[in-house]
């Protein structure tokens, strides 16, 4: 065991010195040139760090009527952000480092020879091929996904906003946990939160379970032994969802505006014009309803694959056992397409909860709403994330709006999809 020790000890004080000590030279130098680059960068990963933790010193100044430039503290919030990252994967390379040190010894002490060059190369062909696959992926992701989530996560805990404390002019400041106290505290913030809140969830929980439901109703219907012209009747429904829905959301908006074609039918009928998108709860309605024509084609095709799957058997017995068509429907064909069909409509409700297209290209959140802190009567959280950024400036408010929404959009999803069954790998009894 005094090797193993050893090289774990030699890895712990210097990257790459255990993998030497026992004449693995390839994952040697791999792990001690990872070191001396980050050990080269240490300098300017110590300022990012400073720069971090005190968001700047010195703001932009006017002498002698010559601009001289500051510090940018949102530059430097995400410069430290991703700093951040980069110690974090150096400390999983690093234990990593030190693991691979104690299997090489064990590995040595057993009789194995390190690989050489070539066939090191080989073997992590051979080996870690997916691995290898996955690691743009995974760069992707750092980059793209867990860098700006980072990044709001920490704006969030910060005085951001337009006019007083906008970089370059102003310098940022920490706060704390003021901006989610005032959030939950402050009527201002709290008023429009929880009623933004609850007609978020009521909108995605309505359009998901209604699309699902007439998106299977639909395919029940087209998949019916007694329907003629089954291609005919699939390409009419998906029509809908092959056209891009910017297209038809602006086709909609038009069509159902106050002084729009529809109202002109109505009113040379004489009826009285209808405030599609001027009333609150009409307009609600109308969002709901105009979702359902996007999004049923899409489960109804997906439905569609799942029925001409299941066995015909399982309905011969039914009727031979005297089933009646609802007694199959609910023992048979929404078990097999709500177990193929769980994680989708998981994901779908995560989507809708986030849907910014329909409300933005629909209504942009109208009708005006007195009561709502830059929010109007339709905006979800995720549209008001937007106005208070691109319209108000209020960048530290919507950073823990738009946290509080990842985290509750996480929750239920990963509880969803641990309570299906869907990704269990044996079979369904």
């Amino acid at each position: 065991m005094k090797r193993v020790k050893k090289s774990m000890i030699l890895s712990s004080i210097f990257m790459g010195l255990g993998q030497f000590y026992n004449k693995d030279y390839v994952k040697g130098i791999i792990f001690s040139l990872v070191e001396v680059i980050f050990l080269l960068r240490l300098p300017g990963i110590f300022e990012n760090i400073h720069g971090l933790i005190t968001l700047g010193e010195e703001p932009q100044k006017f002498v002698n009527g010559v601009i001289v430039q500051g510090d940018h503290s949102i530059y430097m919030l995400i410069n430290g952000a991703i700093t951040l990252i980069v110690v974090t994967l150096f400390a999983m390379i690093y234990i990593y480092n030190v693991n691979d040190a104690q299997k090489t010894a064990k590995a040595v002490k057993a009789g194995k020879k390190p690989l050489k060059l070539k066939a090191f190369l080989k073997e992590v062909l051979n080996k870690n091929f997916p691995q290898l696959m996955i690691t743009p992926a995974f760069i992707g992701i750092v980059v793209f996904t867990i860098l700006p989530i980072l990044f709001t996560v920490l704006l969030s805990f910060t005085n951001y906003s337009s006019p007083n404390y906008l970089p370059p002019r102003n310098l940022v400041s920490w706060v704390g946990l003021k901006n989610y106290k005032n959030l939950f505290e402050l009527d201002i913030w709290n008023g429009t939160f929880i009623k933004v809140a609850i007609w978020t969830l009521q909108w995605a929980g309505i359009s998901t379970v209604l699309n699902y439901i007439v998106g299977m109703f639909l395919a029940i219907l087209v998949n019916y032994k007694g329907i003629k012209f089954k291609k005919f009747w699939r390409t009419i429904l998906m029509l809908p969802y092959a056209i891009p829905a910017f297209i038809s959301l602006l086709v909609f908006r038009l069509g159902l505006s106050g002084p729009g074609p529809i109202n002109n039918i109505l009113g040379q009928l004489g009826l009285e014009k209808i405030a599609f998108f001027t009333d609150p709860f009409i307009a609600k309605i109308m969002i709901i309803v105009i979702n359902l024509w996007l999004g049923a084609p899409y489960f109804m095709i997906l439905m569609s694959g799942i029925l001409t799957n299941i066995d015909a058997a399982l309905y011969e017995a039914a009727d031979i056992d005297g089933a009646n068509a609802w007694q199959k429907f609910r023992n048979i064909t929404f078990p097999m397409v709500l177990f193929q069909t769980a994680p989708i409509l998981i994901m779908t409700f995560a989507f809708n909860f986030n849907n910014f297209n329909i409300i933005y290209l629909l209504t942009d959140g109208n009708p005006v709403n007195s009561n709502f802190k830059y929010a109007g009567s339709t905006d979800i959280l995720i549209t008001w994330v937007f106005k208070m950024t691109n319209d108000q400036g209020q960048y530290h408010m919507a950073s823990v709006v738009a946290i509080v929404l990842f985290i509750f959009i996480a929750l239920v999803s990963i509880y969803s999809l641990k309570r299906t069954k869907s990704f269990e790998e044996e079979d369904m009894i």
